[in-house]
């Protein structure tokens, strides 16, 4: 079959490149040329695991390519951002964008899918609706359905092919066309449902994760308070057979699960109460990290120079959307008196990549692990204790050994351990 994919950023791009190597003819469509250059050359600009690789057998086959332009196809799959906007409501510029820029290139028979994570009613209701306006009858004309991915970031190509998928057709038989259109690749069981119903399992999918999470940071915050150490709780909890605490962090990032849980509240504000709760306590977190940076700096005159390990919003990609850590090193510089020296050779922010840590600790106050990168784990704590001022470490992930650490003449503090917190 002839797939045209609108958008090639982490799903696009992936998706494309399955497609396209189990017997399809696919063009990637994206504004970027940048990333349109790149695919046409069997590069990529993202850090992905055999992405590349899939990438560039693909192109050299002549089942991939790429433009800046649609063009007639069978099927189209959508899968463009969903940013949040300021008042946490859906940014839904990019779908309409998309199924618009397709219009021109439809025909009756024509398959249409959305893969991006979206509000309930989008496939059915704000999609179905472009169609109608152009002309085609959603169901008759055209074959409409909503499949989102299930994937993580690092295993993406693995999940694509193993993970079971929900089709939301907008009815039967586009459930059923578009399931067979999937089968071509997808290993995992298939099911097939209809198109809000698909959405809200998308969405509820992350907001159990994030309601989890909120409740791990909360458990942080109170075992801080009680001088109780919240890993140790919810190792020996987890022991339970049917109790499964996340763990606390500096708060939550990526595009699905900071972001998913508002496009719920968004259509029910009055009866998400919990949904929006768990929001607000994961956003909260760097304000919180923010305030024992505080507590640990409160001796130091003058600039406080804190040198944080890791921007990403997960360990070992190169992903920055809705990271936490930036909006901590965004918090810290509005105090003033906070110098935050950033190291992640993932990615570039504020001279980050390929700075080398223990030049980037010199004369440091304090030492914050933000994100647990592979990298991060054998330091040369010793190292550390002497080139920094103060010899002071926050780990907000549970990620280093405190005997270790304290052995090298470090004083070690660690988010949700309140045993010596000022």
């Amino acid at each position: 079959m002839k797939i045209c994919i609108i958008g090639l950023g982490y799903i696009g791009l992936p998706t494309a490149a399955m497609f396209a190597t189990h017997g399809h003819s696919v063009l990637g469509v994206d504004v970027n040329k940048k990333v349109v250059d790149a695919l046409n050359k069997g590069k990529v600009i993202i850090e992905e695991p055999n992405l590349e690789e899939t990438v560039n057998a693909a192109v050299k086959s002549g089942t991939l390519r790429a433009s800046v332009e649609p063009e007639e196809s069978e099927a189209f799959i959508i899968c463009v951002p969903t940013p949040i906007k300021s008042d946490k409501t859906a940014d839904l510029t990019y779908v309409e964008s998309g199924i618009r820029t397709i219009i021109p290139y439809l025909k009756k028979g024509n398959i249409i899918i959305l893969e991006s994570t979206s509000p309930p009613g989008t496939t059915r209701d704000f999609i179905g609706q472009i169609l109608k306006e152009s002309g085609f009858i959603p169901g008759e004309d055209v074959y409409l359905a909503y499949c989102p991915e299930r994937v993580l970031p690092g295993r993406i190509l693995i999940e694509l092919k193993e993970n079971s998928r929900v089709v939301g057709g907008i009815n039967e038989e586009s459930g059923r066309i578009v399931k067979e259109l999937y089968e071509s690749f997808v290993k995992g069981e298939i099911y097939v449902s209809e198109a809000t119903t698909a959405e809200m399992c998308k969405l509820m999918e992350n907001t159990y994760r994030d309601v989890n999470i909120a409740l791990a940071n909360e458990l942080a915050m109170l075992c801080e308070k009680m001088k109780v150490n919240a890993w140790d709780v919810i190792k020996y909890a987890n022991k339970h057979p049917r109790v499964n605490l996340h763990m606390p962090g500096p708060g939550v990032g990526g595009h699905c699960i900071a972001v998913d849980p508002w496009f719920i509240v968004e259509k029910q504000p009055e009866r998400a109460k919990i949904i929006s709760l768990a929001r607000n306590t994961n956003d909260g977190m760097p304000h919180y990290v923010l305030q024992r940076i505080k507590d640990l700096t409160k001796n130091v005159g003058g600039k406080v120079k804190v040198c944080i390990l890791g921007v990403t919003y997960k360990p070992n990609v190169d992903d920055m959307r809705e990271s936490p850590i930036i909006e901590l090193i965004h918090l810290l510089k509005e105090q003033g008196n906070f110098e935050p020296v950033v190291v992640d050779n993932h990615v570039d922010l504020d001279g980050s990549k390929g700075r080398d840590l223990y030049t980037a600790a010199q004369d440091a106050h304090l030492l914050v692990l933000a994100v647990n990168h592979n990298e991060f784990k054998e330091l040369d704590f010793a190292r550390l204790s002497n080139v920094m001022k103060c010899p002071v470490t926050l780990d907000t992930r549970n990620f280093w050994d405190a005997d270790t650490i304290e052995k090298a003449g470090m004083e070690y503090h660690l988010l949700g351990w309140g045993r010596n917190n000022s």
